[in-house]
């Protein structure tokens, strides 16, 4: 082939994932024996061989991989995203026979100090990296010390990190093309913080498909993802002097939020004012009227996100994929405006 075969090529010649091969390589789990046999079989015809630098890794590990998270502890307990996220990432360790090392920080420096500590002391075979910036310190630092990782975001954030993400601008645009659909023409979205690289993704998709529509007074209100901050912003909104007759939400606690704000106020929810979540979890379902959502199936994410971190420690020629978008579920919380 001119070049070194990688597990990629293994992967296209036998029909299967780069995941499949890694398992069938390393002789894990996870791959039928007639699987095994036949990915063997191409391996030894294309001429692979193992990554020298990764078996000496495997001989090093530890069998943990790292996750560090800049959210205060009371509100990580409160919010469904990030527990479903770590369930998938579990499943996924669970039949690899490895563990997870959580930390809660302040900041992304403070991150970067305890991801470089991780690596260097051998305490992490590698690590997921959540709630990316622009230009983004923590991929510099962590890229220059030779952390195995995988970004939790989009491409663009990732810089040398292979990354799995959800195509956040197109299920925005989505989300506002259905409200505009209904009838809506002052559509407001409270965000996440301006700083995050996700937020900054989806306030540009917003804005671009609300002027695209025509529609008057798009707003963005940004918040730090908890319910009081929500229930600020939602005050803000409907106390103003065009008042916005949608809101969409960046998660589904800020949207629950919002639902109490608009009963505080005497607002009718659908009649008067018309809310949509992101984020669907069971707190959508359990509030009357339901609300309605952009529903991501963030167990299965998580699960994407540690299959990619094991192809990287397998030494493979690993890229950056995307996961399965958010899905509009409509629900009791949306219909046309009264006037």
């Amino acid at each position: 082939m001119g070049r070194r075969v990688t597990i990629r090529d293994v992967a296209r010649e036998a029909g299967v994932s780069s995941a499949a091969v890694s398992l069938a390589l390393n002789n894990r789990s996870g791959v039928s024996d007639a699987t095994r046999q036949r990915i063997m079989g191409v391996a030894r015809e294309l001429g692979w061989t193992p990554n020298t630098a990764a078996v000496s890794l495997s001989a090093a590990q530890v069998h943990t991989v790292g996750l560090v998270l800049a959210r205060p502890a009371p509100m990580l307990g409160r919010e469904p995203f990030y527990m479903e996220f770590i369930a998938g990432v579990e499943s996924v360790l669970h039949k690899e026979g490895y563990s997870l090392l959580l930390r809660l920080v302040d900041s992304v420096e403070d991150e970067v100090k305890v991801q470089r500590e991780w690596w260097q002391g051998r305490r992490v075979d590698g690590s997921l990296l959540v709630d990316l910036q622009a230009d983004d310190p923590r991929v510099e630092a962590l890229s220059a010390v030779g952390l195995p990782a995988v970004v939790v975001g989009h491409p663009t954030l990732a810089g040398p990190f292979p990354a799995v993400w959800t195509d956040d601008g197109v299920a925005i645009a989505e989300a506002v093309r259905y409200l505009a659909a209904l009838g809506h023409r002052r559509i407001a979205r409270v965000g996440g913080p301006e700083a995050l690289g996700h937020s900054a993704i989806r306030t540009r998709a917003f804005l671009g498909a609300a002027d695209e529509l025509g529609l008057d007074d798009a707003k963005v209100v940004p918040t730090d993802f908890s319910g009081d901050d929500g229930s600020r912003a939602t005050r803000s909104l409907l106390t103003s002097v065009r008042r916005p007759t949608a809101i969409v939400y960046d998660n589904d606690i800020m949207a629950v939020a919002g639902l109490g704000v608009a009963t505080e106020m005497r607002l009718a929810v659908p009649a008067d004012l018309s809310l949509l979540a992101w984020d669907d979890s069971q707190l959508c379902e359990l509030v009357r009227p339901r609300l309605s959502a952009m529903s991501h199936d963030v167990f299965r994410f998580g699960a994407q996100a540690a299959a990619l971190l094991f192809e990287v420690l397998a030494g493979g020629d690993t890229a950056s994929r995307p996961a399965v978008g958010p899905v509009l579920v409509p629900r009791e919380s949306t219909a046309p405006p009264a006037s």
